[in-house]
């Protein structure tokens, strides 16, 4: 199988070096690594250029925002698999990307694979200071604005095909929004991999503060909503003292 790991970036200089050496460092043979690049200015561009034997499609100019970008991404992969990482994560060990294609090779109904994340300082990847686990999901739970996380997700192809591209209406939330489609529309086959996949830096556009978090959850009535599932922001809103949870969770 081949995988397409997909980066989007705009401004990333100081991050993307530890996301591009976290790829090449896989001992999965077959991955190729696509770049979005949103027209940067801070030497970003440059960076990946330098570094262009090692990496698939590059593209760089403007675009509208996170998703336009991923759809961007997911037109120019050429993989079996599709997986994103962002500019300021890295793969948890080097071995991700081999036990994530061994899953889809033991299962090969499946149609994603999820795993878990650990999201660190912003500046000492090495300190966690909280633990994003899937081990517990289900479907059903999309409705209370569960979902797995997205970084540590890794899908067939034909998802995204069968499901068409993200919604670039949607400020933050068209990650969750896809999973609607994928899960709970489209019903395709899922399997948890229980192993941390995925460090994240903190201080994402989805964990930057109220009004984001508003956004946030009214978007995630919405996908379901327009997707003729049932929620209400109530019912959102009720994973806010599990949300809390993770903060002292760890892996294990």
């Amino acid at each position: 199988m081949k995988v397409s790991i997909i980066t989007v970036c705009f401004n990333s200089a100081s991050t993307i070096s530890d996301t591009l050496d976290s790829v090449q460092s896989q001992s999965y043979g077959d991955i190729e690594h696509v770049i979005v690049d949103g027209g940067s200015s801070d030497g970003t561009v440059e960076l990946l250029e330098s570094r262009r034997a090692n990496l698939g499609a590059l593209i760089s100019e403007p675009d509208e925002g996170l998703y336009d970008a991923m759809n961007k991404g997911v037109l120019a992969a050429t993989g079996d698999i599709i997986g994103v990482l962002n500019s300021d994560d890295i793969f948890e060990s080097d071995d991700v990307v081999a036990t994530v294609v061994d899953t889809f090779r033991e299962s090969p109904d499946c149609d994603l694979v999820f795993g878990d994340v650990v999201f660190a300082e912003a500046d000492d990847l090495s300190k966690v200071i909280r633990y994003y686990g899937a081990k517990h999901f289900r479907p059903w739970k999309l409705r209370f604005g569960w979902m797995p996380p997205h970084p540590a997700t890794f899908v067939r192809r034909q998802a995204y095909d069968l499901a068409g591209p993200y919604r670039v209406d949607m400020k933050i939330s068209a990650d969750y929004e896809m999973f609607v489609r994928w899960l709970l529309k489209a019903r395709l086959r899922w399997k948890y991999l229980s192993k941390v996949l995925v460090r994240m830096r903190s201080g994402g556009i989805s964990t930057s503060g109220l009004r984001s978090s508003i956004t946030l959850n009214r978007e995630i009535v919405l996908a379901c909503r327009e997707n003729g599932i049932y929620t209400n922001l109530l019912m959102v809103l009720s994973k806010i003292p599990f949300k809390l949870a993770e903060l002292v969770r760890r892996p294990g």
